[in-house]
């Protein structure tokens, strides 16, 4: 049976909304390259900038903002400056690190070998496990996830992931949250 929240009745993600530098250059990326339907475009009010939306699949929306004077991306601090397994992937408190797309296990390594064949650069394939790395270097029963990552024009760190099993399981929730006091290098 599907777990439901009974505070409130959410049903996954509306829209996740990001902003772009060239609205033309990610209806092409979107469309084009990962596939998905432009469903909705809005011009704002006053000239102020656009709001566009990509059907993501399963009732779940992809939005963009292009606003005309937006302030530039700061790699490493709006968002990462690469992808996990090439290089450095943190960003800021109160960033959006990265977009993870769920997509079939069936279809996980073609869609790698896929994009790759479009053009996009793709990190390694990461199998996820509870090991100290959190990487497996060989398939076995503890991997839960496996992904890749790569980047859109603008440089949001993009993912496309598969569940090898249902989350929640005993010792799935084994960590005590950190907290702003555990921080390194940031006065509280």
């Amino acid at each position: 049976m599907e777990w439901q929240n009974e505070e409130f009745a959410i049903g996954g993600v509306n829209h996740l909304a990001l902003v772009c530098s060239d609205m033309q250059q990610t209806v092409d990326f979107y469309t084009n390259v990962l596939g998905m339907r432009l469903v909705k475009t809005i011009d704002l009010p006053r000239n102020s900038g656009q709001h566009f939306f990509f059907d993501m699949g399963g009732g779940n929306t992809l939005a963009f903002f292009w606003f005309p004077d937006a302030p530039d991306s700061v790699p490493g601090v709006s968002n990462p400056i690469t992808k996990p397994g090439m290089g450095e992937w943190t960003s800021a408190v109160g960033s959006m690190n990265h977009v993870a797309f769920n997509v079939p296990e069936e279809k996980f390594i073609e869609y790698h070998a896929k994009l790759k064949g479009k053009g996009v650069e793709v990190s390694p394939v990461i199998d996820h496990d509870d090991s100290p790395t959190g990487r497996a270097t060989h398939m076995h029963p503890g991997v839960f996830v496996r992904s890749f990552y790569f980047q859109d024009p603008d440089g949001i760190l993009l993912e496309f992931a598969c569940w090898l099993r249902e989350m929640g399981q005993p010792g799935d929730i084994r960590h005590q949250p950190k907290t702003a006091a555990d921080r390194t290098g940031v006065p509280v």
